[in-house]
């Protein structure tokens, strides 16, 4: 279970909006969206002023329905989309005194590679299929600055062999994997330098049941050994029951609702949390 001292990341008020906004959603304190689209100028608020924190050896579920803003989040976290206001700090990155949005692509560029990785639900955006597995892993030790090929061809291994990639398909391009192998390679090219935050988006939407189990158990045994800080994105509150400390329930960019699973599970309070609830039993 995780520390709860001082958090790893703390996120404030973070909004991405897709459009230029106007007068009448300006102040989004003010509820005049549509949920969370402007009827008069057509933006779309993906997130609204969300903040949360993640702990040491925390991994923190957010679920939510197609739309509500969960994935936006991530990318907006991991840098692949700019925010429009917020800030967001973690604890290894300048000590927790720099707001990590406003830092320049060169330090960003860091972060990514040091600090954060991400687990995309696509892995087409988070792999070169038509690359070796071990050279995807060793691109990811490239950017973070490492030149020794002995290295990165034993630490990439390592990790292949770790996320259960055959020995004998190490040099094989993912491209010719299944759906899950192809995320067990994201996998260990996001853990490749042991990043003390790690994202998973989606990771099992698509896969077979069994599959999902296989990748979900991964994930588990992964952050016990490692004791790594996850953020897991996902529509599917069974997944997140089998993976979460805390949870986070998003609607319309909005967290509607936040606690410990067990208590989210056994006790939720908005409406929309009771109907996610009561569709898993």
């Amino acid at each position: 279970m995780y520390c709860t001292e001082e958090p790893i990341l703390k996120v404030n008020n973070m909004v991405k909006q897709f459009g230029t906004g106007c007068s009448n959603c300006f102040n989004l304190e003010e509820e005049r969206l549509e949920k969370n689209y402007c009827p008069c100028c057509q933006t779309v608020y993906a997130c609204q002023g969300l903040s949360l924190e993640l702990y040491e050896g925390e991994i923190l579920g957010i679920v939510g329905e197609s739309g509500s803003g969960k994935s936006t989040f991530m990318r907006c976290l991991y840098f692949d989309q700019e925010v429009t206001k917020g800030s967001a700090y973690i604890r290894a990155y300048k000590k927790g005194q720099a707001n990590i949005f406003e830092q320049n692509s060169q330090q960003k560029r860091y972060i990514r590679n040091q600090i954060m990785a991400m687990v995309y639900q696509n892995p087409y955006l988070g792999l070169r299929m038509n690359f070796s597995s071990i050279g995807n892993v060793a691109e990811k030790l490239i950017a973070s600055g490492n030149r020794e090929v002995s290295y990165m061809t034993s630490r990439a291994s390592e990790l292949l062999n770790k996320v259960k990639i055959p020995s004998y398909r190490i040099r094989e391009a993912p491209q010719n994997f299944s759906g899950g192998m192809q995320q067990r390679v994201q996998i260990a090219k996001a853990l490749s330098n042991n990043p003390p935050i790690l994202l998973l988006d989606e990771v099992t939407t698509g896969l077979d049941l069994s599959v999902q189990a296989n990748v979900l158990d991964l994930i588990k045994r992964i952050q016990r050994e490692l004791k790594i800080s996850m953020i897991i994105v996902s529509h599917d509150l069974a997944v997140i029951r089998m993976l979460a400390d805390r949870t986070i329930v998003m609607l319309n960019g909005k967290i509607i609702e936040q606690g410990l699973t067990d208590q989210i599970l056994e006790d939720p309070q908005h409406p929309y949390t009771q109907q996610l609830v009561h569709s898993l039993l």
